[in-house]
């Protein structure tokens, strides 16, 4: 048996980790790392290259190499690489299939290096497609690779989505868990603090994602992720709250069938769907048991108290720059949130008006024809949300 070439962008994070727990599970010999990358996490990086033998390990953070570089002096045949090029560089390491899991817009660039060797890519990382969609996906089919969707919910739709019947699809649905504000008032929400926001009640997740779910802007991008990934109107891709996150996403078909991709909880699942694809493997996650679940609960999300996945239409909808703004600003209040500077609620607030701002303002660019463009949107974006802050901050 040939071992497959796997490398994991994002190796530290819980995707990362989630993927190589499936990867020592599975027969020996089976796969092969190449590569590892993480941002800042030196000594979880080089536990791992040390495990599996990874060929090559690269940091983004230069303040983390000299724990890196002294974590892995024992092992010599372990190439070290430091800074955001080393990632792409490594990134770009032939493999025959890479895990993309680098939360956030600094993921495109190594994403991408990933995707032209015209392979397997897993993705986690939804912000390739809400910022770049038509240009990621006309690069994927350029070089030949195959786009394999890690989240729970656009896993789920891949496995009982039908290329073949396109034309008899009615419309896709991605599930929402609701996070820990599913039914709290605007009043609580707004008082909510770093902890509160954190605390998914059902998932495991990264700090950035995990507010994301809270404020529910995760479900927005994953709707604007969709339309790209399984080439659908905006108004044909759905989100239900379904708060026992059992059903993950479900696809409907002209003759009323409904066909629905159930599991328990664990991330282990999609990524062990892409990890073994086209075949299956085991994944040690809890056995579901419909008798022990006994109901399943479904509602429309409250677009009132969660005005993210509003805006993250209205920018799909707008299409050009908008989305990539969209994902910039996001990703400036979260930061900004998780550092205690503003509310809860200031999050989509301050994503709303950075919106509505790029949007009026004559001298920002319409369309993205390059990823160069893309690079600069996203810049020029992240200081107008920096430069909100501020006004915000300065005017309570």
């Amino acid at each position: 048996m040939t071992a497959r070439r796997v490398s994991i962008l994002g190796a530290t994070g819980s995707v990362g980790l989630a993927t190589l727990d499936l990867i020592g599970r599975a027969e020996p010999g089976a796969y092969a790392v190449i590569a590892l990358t993480a941002r800042s996490n030196a000594a979880e990086l080089a536990r791992q290259a040390i495990r599996f033998q990874a060929k090559c390990v690269a940091i983004a953070d230069p303040a983390a190499a000299p724990a890196l570089q002294a974590a892995l002096k024992d092992y010599p045949h372990v190439e070290i690489g430091v800074g955001d090029a080393a990632v792409c560089e490594a990134a770009a390491r032939e493999a025959d299939w890479t895990m993309a899991a680098i939360v956030g817009a600094a993921g495109l660039k190594p994403t991408l290096a990933a995707l032209r060797q015209g392979r397997a890519l897993a993705f986690a990382n939804k912000e390739c497609l809400v910022c770049a969609g038509a240009l990621f996906m006309d690069e994927a089919a350029r070089c030949g690779t195959t786009l394999l969707p890690v989240d729970s919910e656009h896993n789920a739709v891949f496995q009982v989505f039908d290329p073949g019947q396109r034309a008899a699809i009615r419309s896709i649905t991605l599930t929402a868990s609701g996070g820990p504000f599913r039914e709290a008032s605007r009043e609580t929400m707004a008082r909510a603090t770093r902890a509160d926001a954190l605390a998914h009640p059902t998932w495991t997740m990264g700090a950035k994602i995990s507010i994301d779910s809270a404020t529910m802007m995760n479900k927005g991008l994953e709707v604007i992720e969709a339309c790209w990934l399984f080439d659908l109107p905006p108004a044909q891709v759905e989100v239900v709250v379904h708060p026992q996150s059992i059903i993950h996403g479900m696809v409907e078909y002209a003759d009323g069938s409904l066909l629905a991709q159930l599991g328990s909880p664990d991330m282990r699942t999609p990524i062990a769907s892409a990890l073994a694809w086209p075949q299956r493997m085991a994944a040690p996650v809890e056995r579901l048991r419909l008798t022990d679940i006994a109901r399943l609960d479904f509602a429309p999300p409250d677009l009132t108290r969660f005005p993210a996945i509003r805006l993250a239409r209205a920018a799909i909808e707008a299409g050009g720059i908008a989305p990539a703004v969209l994902n910039a600003a996001n990703e400036i209040a979260v930061e900004a949130f998780l550092a205690d500077r503003i509310g809860f609620l200031d999050i989509a607030a301050g994503v709303e008006e950075v919106l509505e701002r790029s949007l009026s303002d004559a001298d920002m660019p319409r369309t993205l024809t390059a990823f160069e463009d893309v690079f600069a949107i996203d810049s020029r974006a992240r200081r107008m949300a920096r430069d909100l802050m501020v006004e915000r901050l300065a005017n309570p």
